[in-house]
């Protein structure tokens, strides 16, 4: 099946915790950074999900948000350090690349965004990605 979604990075689970409605999926990608999913209970038993799955994570370039530096003080999971690899940038909006160990992603920001934190090729940047924005699909 082919899928809209640019952001699809390889990894393994590495822990499942279940609750009545909603399960927290940890995936150790594979560059080695670690990411966490929430999704429903019913996803995990329809996958089949359990240690040692494989899967692919998948986000909405849209659900990618960047910052210089990692961020403290908040409820974003997901922080992942990259590197900026392209930016091309339109009239509002701005597609950002950025290579993490594991993959790449991209992010859909605005153009004033990209001005303001200085983004170009080379710049470190930590993507901040919500727990809720990650979907899995077994690989």
């Amino acid at each position: 099946m082919s899928l809209s979604i640019r952001n699809q990075i390889a990894g393994t689970v590495t822990a499942v915790t279940t609750g009545e409605a909603m399960a927290t999926v940890k995936v150790r990608l594979e560059g080695g950074q670690d990411v966490t999913a929430a999704i429903t209970t019913d996803a995990v038993k329809d996958l089949g999900l359990a240690e040692g799955s494989s899967v692919k994570a998948l986000v909405k370039a849209t659900e990618v948000a960047l910052a210089t530096g990692a961020v403290d003080g908040i409820s974003i999971r997901n922080q992942l350090a990259g590197t900026v690899s392209d930016v091309a940038t339109g009239g509002a909006m701005a597609s950002v690349k950025v290579d993490v160990n594991g993959g790449g992603l991209t992010a859909a920001i605005t153009k004033d965004a990209v001005e303001a934190l200085g983004l170009a090729a080379g710049s470190s940047v930590v993507a901040l990605i919500k727990s809720t924005e990650i979907s899995l699909a077994t690989a």
